[in-house]
């Protein structure tokens, strides 16, 4: 099991000199990959099911990756996830080659189709249409990074005689995280992804995710190329994790543990966090 990082292209910790101290420190603590969130907007006022004030501030995801990826050498880099129908998928197919090539093919592209009605409708998405456009994108791109001749003909994307290099550093592109807890979403990883990413309040809840992940291989097949499901998750409550918790992740077969430093409003209280916790075992 490897450690990750989660969380840091917001609120206190987003300006360039904290991003480099606390990027620099995680890879030099043996931190294995870096992950941050999505919010192309946020609804205002807020609602229930938002995770930030509207005026929390939150970095493009991609943006931040690159800034990182110049500071560090080994760290994996992850969206964690990438809300993907509110992108282009032809554009983002784009930045994330770019981002992979000049990462050294680091790049994990975790995407979910989302669920806040406000964001989505202010990027023109209805909120019905999000797990589609979902599919349809990673088919999409996959034929830009991947297909000779790229073409895709479906309903929310539409191309054919383009091209588009750099390729990604690997041949079939960056390895792809499916973010969420719902049926669908466990069957959209097992179906379309390298691996699956969540979170939830301990090992208990990973059991659960991972007893829908296995109901999910029974009604779907996996492709071959996509090889082993990779399980990435992270525990938002408490924050802390103990060493007991850390050897359970690893006992029930996590790949990588993320840790998640709240509430963000203090760098130096992040790197005290992400210090006391590069020891955890493994």
């Amino acid at each position: 099991m490897e450690l990750g990082v989660y969380g840091l292209s917001a609120k206190a910790t987003l300006g360039p000199a904290d991003t480099a101290r606390l990027a620099r420190r995680a890879e030099e603590w043996g931190y294995r990959s870096w992950w941050v969130g999505d919010h192309v907007v946020l609804p205002s006022p807020r609602v229930p099911d938002s995770p930030m004030a509207p005026t929390d501030p939150i970095l493009d995801p991609l943006v931040h990756l690159s800034f990182v990826a110049a500071l560090t050498e080994r760290m994996e880099l992850g969206t964690g996830i990438l809300i993907l129908p509110q992108r282009n998928p032809v554009v983002l197919a784009k930045q994330a080659a770019s981002l992979d090539v000049l990462s050294g093919g680091r790049l994990l592209l975790g995407v979910a189709p989302g669920y806040l009605e406000p964001e989505m409708a202010a990027v023109g998405v209805r909120v019905a249409e999000r797990g589609g456009r979902t599919d349809e994108y990673l088919d999409a791109m996959r034929q830009l990074w991947s297909a000779p001749e790229p073409e895709f003909h479906g309903r929310y994307a539409d191309f054919a005689r383009v091209d588009a290099h750099p390729r990604p550093v690997r041949p079939d592109g960056p390895r792809i995280m499916i973010g969420g807890h719902s049926p669908a979403a466990y069957r959209r990883a097992v179906a379309r992804g390298h691996g699956w990413i969540g979170n939830g309040r301990g090992p208990q809840d990973l059991v659960r995710h991972l007893d829908g992940l296995r109901k999910a291989e029974a009604e779907v097949p996996r492709p071959a190329h996509l090889g082993r499901l990779e399980i990435n998750f992270m525990q938002i409550d408490p924050v802390e994790t103990g060493p007991d918790d850390a050897r359970r992740y690893a006992e029930l077969g996590v790949d990588r543990l993320l840790v998640y430093p709240l509430p963000l409003e203090d760098p130096a209280d992040v790197e005290a966090f992400l210090q006391r916790h590069a020891d955890l075992p493994r």
